[in-house]
C-alpha cells in the first residue's frame, strides 16, 4: 500500500455511551463506512471523517469480511477499539488501482500524528531443567506485573525477556487485571500441560507511548522478532506443468495442508514442504475460505504467485498466542522491499492437476435455489434502495444456508415461490419470505445478466433455465455440484401485474449500525 497513508486511531468509549458513529454497508460502495460522526463524539474528536473506509480492527483485515461479522468484532471489543482506515478517495484509488490493502502498510498515523510506532512483543518461553529463568512482581501504583530477575542463558532471556518489561498476556490471555496469585496459578497449571509459554511483553517505552495515546495494546500490534519459529515466504513463478504438489483440506486438521509435492516442480525448488500450511495466498489470509475457495485464488494468481506458509512447530507457537502468522508476514513486508519476478526462476504453476482455465462467455440465464432453512435461518439480508426498483442479497453469511446454494452479494433477487418481485415493495417481499416457512424457491440472476436481459427487452422467467439448474442444499447437507441438469421444468408462474411500488425505507437500515 505505498502512497496511501492509513490512520490509526484508538477510541474509547464509557459505559452505556457510543464510539459516536455508524458503520454502514452501502449498494453502490465498497468497504466499510464511517457515516453520521457525532459532533464531539469519541470518533470525531479522534479523527475520523465521513466516507472513511475501515481496513482493520485491532490489528485484524476486515475490508473483506461480511458487514455483519465486522460490527460483531467492534461490538465484542468493549470499551475500546483500535482502527486502521483509509480516507474514502484514497480507498477508492486504491481499489481501482488494484492495490493490495490487506498486504504492506504505510506508516502508521495515530489519531493524525505520523511516526513509526514502537510495538510490544512476542515472546515464546520454551522451559529449561532448571525452569524458565524469570520472576515476577507487582510494584505498588503501577498497573500489572513486571519482570524481575531475569536469569542470563535461561529460557526467558533467550526468548526476548528484558527486567521491567511488563506483562500483558499469557498463552494469549489478558493477565492485566488478574491478581499476583492468579498469574502464578495460570502459569503453574500450563506447566503441567506443556513446556512451553507465550508471553505478549511491552517495554517501559512502549507502554508509556500507548497509554499517552490512550490506546489497547493486544497482540495485533506486536513484533515477531523473537518468535524462534518463523513462517515462510514463498514466491513462486507458473511452470509448464503446474505448481507441483496437491492442496488438500484435512478432517481431522484445521487449515489447508500441502501434499504430495514432485520432485525437481517448481514447489519444491520454492521450498514448499509436505504437511505445510497455508496460510495466505498473495497476501490474503485463507482460513475462511473453502478448499475450491483457495485453488480458485490460486489460479487467478495468474503467472506468479505468493504463498505464506508454516511448519507444525510453526503453527503451534502461533496457535498458543491466539494470533495469525500474518503478523509475521506483514512486518516482513515492511521491512523489505517485494521480491522481483524478473529472473528467470524455475517456480509454481497452477495446482496439480493442471487444468487450462477457459474463459466462459456469460450465458443470460437466471439461476433457481431452493433453500432450506435452518436453525440461523436462510443466511442471507435482502436490500433495496428507495425510489429504485428491484431487490439484491447483501450480506450472504459465509457458510449459511444460502451460501451453500451458491448465493453470492449483489444478486438480484426476480421471483420468490414462483411469483415476480420486481415491482414489489420492499415490505413486501420481506413478508413473502417470511411467509414461506422452512422452504423457500428463489429465481435469481447476477446484475450483469438482470441488465443484459432487460436491455435485450426479455423477461426474467424460468423459462429461460432450459436445461439449466441449480441444485439446491440444506446448510447440513455436503455440498455437491453446483450445476444439474433440469429433470422436469417448472411451468411458468405468470408474472403478476406490475404495481405501483409504495415508498419504502432503504433496506440499507439493516447493515446501518451504531458503534
Amino acid at each position: 500500500m505505498a502512497g496511501y497513508k492509513m490512520k490509526l486511531i484508538s477510541l474509547t468509549k464509557k459505559p452505556g455511551q457510543t464510539f459516536g458513529f455508524y458503520l454502514r454497508a452501502e449498494h453502490g460502495e465498497e468497504g466499510h463506512l464511517i457515516r453520521c460522526l457525532e459532533m464531539g463524539g469519541p470518533a470525531e474528536l479522534a479523527g475520523m471523517k465521513d466516507g472513511d473506509r475501515i481496513l482493520r480492527v485491532n490489528g485484524m483485515f476486515v475490508d473483506g469480511l461480511p458487514h455483519s461479522e465486522v460490527v460483531d468484532i467492534v461490538r465484542k471489543s468493549g470499551a475500546s477499539v483500535t482502527f486502521q482506515i483509509l480516507d474514502e478517495a484514497s480507498y477508492k484509488q486504491a481499489k481501482a488501482q488494484g492495490a493490495t490493502l490487506s498486504g504492506p502498510q504505510s506508516t502508521p498515523v495515530a489519531n493524525g500524528v505520523a511516526r513509526h510506532a514502537p510495538k510490544p512483543k512476542l515472546c515464546y518461553l520454551v522451559k529449561h531443567l532448571s525452569g524458565y529463568g524469570f520472576s515476577l512482581r507487582s510494584v505498588k501504583g503501577q498497573e500489572g506485573f513486571l519482570m524481575k530477575e531475569v536469569i542470563p542463558g535461561g529460557a526467558a532471556h533467550t526468548g526476548g525477556v528484558n527486567i521491567n518489561d511488563r506483562l500483558l498476556e499469557i498463552n494469549g490471555e489478558n493477565v492485566e487485571d488478574c491478581t499476583n496469585h492468579e498469574v502464578m496459578d495460570k502459569i503453574k497449571q500450563l506447566q503441567q500441560a506443556g513446556s512451553s509459554l507465550m508471553f505478549l511483553l511491552v517495554d517501559e517505552e512502549t507502554d508509556k507511548y500507548y497509554k499517552n495515546k490512550h490506546m489497547k495494546i493486544g497482540a495485533w500490534l506486536a513484533t515477531t522478532k523473537y518468535l524462534p519459529h518463523k513462517p515462510r515466504i514463498i514466491n513462486m513463478l507458473k511452470g509448464s506443468d503446474g505448481y507441483g504438489f496437491i492442496l488438500k483440506e484435512e478432517a481431522k486438521q484445521t487449515g489447508h495442508i500441502i501434499q504430495d509435492i514432485d520432485r525437481g516442480s517448481p514447489a519444491e525448488k520454492a521450498g514448499l514442504k509436505k504437511m505445510d500450511r497455508l496460510v495466505a495466498v498473495d497476501g490474503k489470509e485463507v482460513d475462511s475460505c473453502s478448499h475450491e475457495q483457495v485453488v480458485d485464488r490460486i489460479r487467478q494468481s495468474g503467472n506468479k504467485c505468493c504463498f505464506l506458509v508454516v511448519d507444525k512447530d510453526t503453527d503451534q507457537m502461533y496457535k498458543k498466542a491466539k494470533v495469525s502468522p500474518t503478523l509475521f508476514y506483514e512486518e516482513m513486508m515492511n521491512s523489505i522491499s517485494p521480491p522481483s519476478y524478473t529472473e528467470a526462476i524455475n517456480f509454481p504453476a497452477p495446482v496439480r492437476p493442471s487444468t487450462p482455465v477457459k474463459e466462459k462467455e456469460e450465458e443470460l440465464k437466471p439461476k433457481l435455489y431452493k433453500i432450506e432453512k435452518t436453525s440461523a435461518g436462510f443466511g442471507f439480508h435482502l436490500n433495496s434502495i428507495q425510489g429504485v426498483c428491484g431487490h439484491y442479497f447483501k450480506e450472504v453469511v459465509n457458510g449459511g444456508a444460502a451460501d451453500r446454494t451458491g448465493l453470492e452479494d449483489d444478486d438480484i433477487l426476480v421471483e420468490v415461490n414462483g411469483v415476480n418481485v420486481e415491482q414489489r415493495s420492499h415490505e413486501e417481499v420481506v413478508e413473502m419470505i417470511h411467509r414461506s416457512g422452512s422452504s423457500l424457491e428463489l429465481l435469481v440472476t447476477t446484475k450483469s445478466v438482470y441488465d443484459k436481459l432487460k436491455a435485450k427487452g426479455v423477461a426474467t422467467t424460468c423459462t429461460l433455465l432450459k436445461e439449466t439448474y441449480v441444485q439446491v442444499h440444506s446448510a447440513d447437507t455436503p455440498e455437491t455440484s453446483m450445476e444439474k441438469k433440469l429433470k422436469e421444468a417448472r411451468p411458468e408462474t405468470p408474472t403478476e401485474p406490475a404495481r405501483e411500488r409504495t415508498s419504502s425505507s432503504s433496506s440499507e437500515d439493516s447493515v446501518d449500525e451504531r458503534l
